[in-house]
């Protein structure tokens, strides 16, 4: 299980991420560009998810990834921490961050958020 403190170290690890609070609570972004962020209650984390791909995972996996009503009409999906581990973590904020980065970045950490065998 993963926490608060998990979600801020991987995610200020991706390259050019800054810590930047709004809306009360801590939001993290890639050049500028939000790619996470870290609710009030801090029992789950919000991410860039393609509506296709986030519908899928939320029937797939609702346990796991569910759309908070004030995101259903944007590309974000909810993931509860509670049933991380580190590494999945990791994987979800990274893709998140390919989402947001700039083409420039994605060509200078090309191995970022890529699946191994891709």
């Amino acid at each position: 299980m993963v926490n608060a403190d998990d979600v801020r170290s991987i995610a200020l690890s991706l390259p050019d991420t800054t810590e930047k609070v709004a809306w009360s609570m801590p939001t993290f972004r890639v050049a500028g560009k939000m790619f996470a962020t870290l609710p009030e209650d801090e029992t789950s984390i919000a991410v860039r998810c393609p509506k296709l791909e986030r519908d899928e995972l939320v029937l797939a996996e609702p346990d796991k990834f569910w759309v908070a009503a004030h995101e259903a009409s944007f590309a974000w999906v909810r993931v509860r921490l509670g049933v991380l581990d580190v590494e999945e973590l990791g994987d979800i904020l990274a893709d998140s961050w390919r989402q947001a980065a700039p083409g420039r970045l994605l060509e200078a950490h090309p191995g970022v958020g890529v699946p191994v065998g891709e």
